[in-house]
């Protein structure tokens, strides 16, 4: 909800919902974190706003701490694990979904640490330039009612095709079918499915010959990409401002958790 000054907040209902899950990911140290409804508002703030830190509401803390309590929480994998524990609540795996989106990437998310050679660099930041511009690739893999299960990241000018088998990795377990567009049109990868002990449903490109593609099994990839119009609307989704694929990848899995608990 949005309070009077248009901060947003966590109700009573909502943090009944959300303390247990942060409480269960978050690192236990000497001291525990003080405020932390207050704090975990703040950063909701500023990523559902696209703001700069020092922009969040007088309100909602210092806002030194919740960059702090962010960015640390996202080294140690925090928000990644939070992803994983509303997860909990049933993964539906008869179909799974794979798809990429390119997302452009705010002047502000250059200029990270350097002193590394590319690959090092493509991984530490996933950030590239492509005909789109200056951005990241970002692929995840969803379960059939249209939920995130994880994500991976790449530079904006790489395909989405090297993401995809790591991706289904973090399956939990085989799902009945996965479904791709034609960027995913690939028999190597097609042969992966089938190893797996699922069934693709992936158009050939123009110039392939034809294989099987269910027509209405293929249809339900609107979930997938309703899905990322859900994550977008956070406005620090739609455009990256964060320096390292860490960071962000913590963006896209706070998202995501988020969307989950709306189901």
């Amino acid at each position: 909800m949005a309070d009077g000054n248009g901060c947003e907040v966590f109700t009573d209902a909502a943090w009944a919902v959300w303390e247990p899950l942060i409480e269960e990911v978050r690192p236990r140290g000497k001291t525990p974190p003080k405020d932390l409804r207050r704090t975990i508002s703040a950063i909701f703030w500023r990523h559902q706003n696209g703001a700069k830190w020092r922009g969040i509401p007088a309100e909602l803390g210092p806002w030194w701490l919740a960059a702090q309590l962010f960015l640390r929480w996202a080294k140690q994998g925090v928000w990644e694990r939070l992803l994983d524990v509303v997860q909990r609540r049933g993964i539906a795996l008869g179909m799974t979904f794979i798809d990429g989106t390119s997302i452009r990437a705010h002047h502000k998310a250059a200029g990270a640490k350097k002193g590394a050679d590319g690959a090092e660099r493509d991984l530490r930041e996933a950030l590239g330039r492509s005909r789109g511009g200056y951005g990241t690739k970002a692929c995840v893999i969803a379960d059939g009612r249209g939920r995130a299960i994880a994500f991976a990241l790449a530079p904006g000018q790489a395909h989405e095709l090297p993401l995809a088998p790591g991706l289904l990795d973090c399956l939990p377990d085989v799902p009945g079918w996965v479904v791709g567009d034609r960027g995913l049109a690939s028999d190597a990868f097609r042969d992966c499915i089938w190893d797996m002990g699922a069934r693709p449903a992936i158009p050939p490109k123009r110039t392939d010959p034809p294989v099987a593609c269910p027509g209405w099994i293929y249809a339900n990839r609107r979930l997938v990409e309703n899905l990322w119009a859900r994550l977008k609307e956070w406005r620090a989704v739609a455009t990256r401002y964060e320096k390292t694929a860490r960071s962000f990848l913590g963006i896209l899995c706070l998202a995501a958790t988020a969307d989950w608990l709306k189901f």
